[in-house]
């Protein structure tokens, strides 16, 4: 049997020490299966006095993850730090640029620099590898580089933050409000104290910048996204949602289009009969379009010590064996520079829910405004809503909720009808605008 794989890990979270966990509880098997021993010899981490659950009494430990990158005493780099800059960055350049494969679960670096990242590893004739960065325990990544290498993709789209999809569902299913999910979230250590990157749609957009890149062959641009969060979504989005065959779900959408590669993060309207609608709670959801195969859904725990240890240690044993995949698929030199479509130009259906005053005439205006784009609408509905105790009755009282379901449209063309609705001023309050993803 060849000499064993030395493994140093940088960063000893909840992620890391369930890889020296497994790694320690599957030994055996790995080594049948890789033909070699794997073994951590080093790990780098903040506190030395911390309990994690695992002996790390007999490893040697670094304070500086470079240094422990640049080590002769390992020949594999375990990046758990997190962060696109700072001490995440610097020790996988230098464990690239020092001869060293690297393995890292971390989206927002490759997001921002995986191409040059990509490169070094390329110029180094060493494997960069990912497949914890995206859907967690959902081997994703392979699916797209090599399970699927045969087939042309037309479009990737799933559900990629656990913490939006919980907050969804909850909402959906308890009919609590979008405040009171995200404390328990927090409360439960899905959502962090600043939620922002996560319900603000960023973290799915890293994500999707890499499968875009892995499905299309196109270099990876988080810049090229468009990115909307969860914060506008309501009770009354959901419960028209749920009356019209739907679920509102935040995707991260890849598509190919005649213009070009088309990538955008959203809440959408999903049809509840679709696989993706399903997908509740924390888990996560890949679909995958292509030509052979037509759909592909993957599903699976999107994080959690475990599921991630469980895709860092499947790279670790790729390496073991040998294998050197393009980090990206294809060679960096291969990778196109896909044009960036803006949102304005997607086509497709949409919800629109408008607080309406209830006057004489407001339906029809809103009705020309559409027309006058020709803007087709599916459906219609609305709802008079009951004077609070103590209210006057009046026509003029409350304003009432009215939702339009439209036919296939452009972005641009909605938005100029709806800021001539609102410039009529027949409406209370922001237009809500949800796209609606068709199968």
């Amino acid at each position: 049997m060849a000499e064993p794989l030395r493994v140093g890990i940088a960063g000893l979270g909840t992620v890391g020490a369930s890889v020296i966990r497994l790694l320690e509880r599957q030994a055996g098997a790995l080594a049948a299966r890789s033909g070699r021993s794997i073994k951590v010899t080093s790990v780098c981490a903040r506190d030395r006095t911390r309990d994690r659950g695992v002996d790390v009494s007999g490893l040697a430990w670094f304070d500086d993850p470079v240094a422990l990158a640049q080590s002769a005493d390992i020949d594999l780099f375990v990046e758990l730090i997190g962060g696109d800059e700072g001490p995440a960055r610097a020790a996988v350049e230098a464990a690239l640029g020092t001869g060293k494969s690297v393995v890292t679960a971390n989206k927002a670096l490759l997001a921002k620099h995986g191409m040059s990242l990509a490169k070094l590893a390329e110029d180094k004739h060493v494997a960069l590898a990912f497949e914890a960065s995206v859907a967690g325990g959902i081997p994703v990544v392979k699916t797209l580089r090599e399970g699927l290498a045969g087939n042309s993709i037309e479009r990737v789209y799933g559900i990629l933050n656990g913490t939006c999809n919980y907050i969804l569902s909850r909402m959906e299913l308890e009919g609590l409000s979008f405040e009171d999910c995200l404390k328990d979230a927090q409360k439960l250590g899905y959502a962090e104290a600043d939620p922002t990157f996560d319900i603000g749609g960023f973290d799915t957009a890293h994500k999707l910048a890499i499968l875009t890149s892995l499905a299309f062959g196109v270099a990876v641009d988080a810049e090229a996204i468009h990115v909307e969060g969860i914060q506008s979504i309501t009770l009354a989005d959901l419960k028209a949602a749920e009356e019209l065959g739907y679920r509102i779900k935040l995707l991260g959408v890849a598509q190919r289009t005649a213009k070009g590669i088309e990538q955008r993060v959203h809440p959408t309207m999903v049809s509840r009969a679709s696989s993706i609608a399903q997908v509740m709670g924390v888990t996560n959801a890949v679909t995958i379009d292509a030509d052979a195969v037509k759909e592909l859904t993957l599903v699976g725990p999107g994080a959690g010590g475990m599921a991630t240890a469980s895709a860092v240690v499947a790279d670790i044993a790729d390496i073991a064996k040998g294998i050197r995949s393009a980090p990206f698929g294809l060679p960096t030199g291969s990778l196109e520079r896909a044009a960036r479509i803006p949102v304005q130009r997607h086509e497709g259906g949409y919800y629109i829910r408008l607080t309406v005053h209830d006057r004489p005439g407001a339906a029809a205006a809103i009705a020309t405004r559409m027309a006058e784009r020709h803007i087709s609408l599916e459906s219609i509905m609305q709802r008079h809503v009951p004077p609070r105790k103590g209210e006057p009755v009046s026509a003029e009282a409350r304003p009432v909720p009215v939702v339009l379901i439209t036919y296939a449209t452009s972005e641009a063309t909605i938005r100029e009808a709806l800021e001539a609705v609102v410039a009529d001023g027949y409406i209370a309050g922001p237009p809500q605008v949800i796209r609606i993803e068709r199968e």
